[in-house]
């Protein structure tokens, strides 16, 4: 089997990665359709995409041009395997005991959470459970297309599963993670407690989260993450990259 085979093979299943999600399309699995089709046009075309490559390299201008763009691949490569072992690291970062758990909310079909949110709120109950004592904060806005907040969703879902509604506090103002982090913070300062918090999501957002959450003053981030479908992990984990890019460029 020739090498050619291989990578066409290897590139196809790649792709298959980034379609398996569909009708679910983000930035995440266009930029892997994007890249995945033109890696197998290039190694379909190898002995031409050669040629082009060898008639450019003849240039003062084009080699300089080769080298710089080769330059940032490599660079990209290295950034983004930096990013993957930092979210890998953040979405294993348990407590030993939690100060506050705070959820992130998702979409609510309905009333009821979505597939991703009940994840997540199986995360949290694990969470509880570890720490007996512990108050959780579940926090996500109402949508447009949402008949209730997604924070109330999240506490229907836990009382259903007998976790104490005491335990259990609401925010449901907030309409991206920022505000997850930012609106939480303040139940914290009327309730007199410590900033430190274990945050509830996917494991492929926990790092993102973190910064988000450290940029607002939190000193001491820790996790519990759910469980990530794996049809989907591809496709979110590469969106995180360009969120987390995101990110590092706006801060938000």
């Amino acid at each position: 089997m020739s090498v050619k085979i291989i990578l066409l093979a290897l590139e196809t299943l790649l792709l298959f990665l980034f379609l398996v999600p569909l009708p679910v399309i983000c930035s995440g699995n266009l930029l892997g359709i994007i890249v995945s089709v033109m890696l197998m046009l290039i190694t379909a075309n190898w002995t031409k995409f050669c040629g082009i490559i060898s008639k450019i390299w003849g240039h003062g201008a084009g080699k300089f041009g080769l080298i710089f763009v080769s330059t940032l691949i490599l660079a990209g490569i290295i950034y983004v395997g930096i990013l993957s072992i930092l979210m890998y690291k953040a979405q294993e970062n348990r407590p030993e005991k939690a100060n506050v758990i705070v959820v992130l909310g998702c979409q609510v079909k309905g009333e009821r959470p979505s597939r991703m949110l009940r994840r997540r709120l199986d995360a949290a109950i694990t969470a509880m459970n570890d720490n007996p004592d512990t108050l959780c904060i579940v926090s996500g806005g109402k949508g447009d297309d949402e008949k209730i907040s997604e924070a109330l969703a999240m506490k229907n879902y836990l009382l259903e599963k007998g976790m104490d509604s005491d335990r259990i506090i609401m925010e449901d103002k907030s309409t991206s993670t920022y505000e997850n982090i930012q609106n939480s913070l303040k139940i914290l300062d009327e309730l007199g407690m410590s900033h430190d918090m274990t945050i509830v999501t996917d494991g492929f957002h926990q790092y993102r989260a973190s910064l988000i959450a450290k940029a607002q003053g939190v000193e001491n981030v820790t996790a519990y993450s759910a469980y990530t479908e794996p049809r989907y992990l591809f496709t979110y984990w590469v969106r995180e990259w360009l969120g987390l890019t995101h990110f590092f460029m706006l801060g938000s």
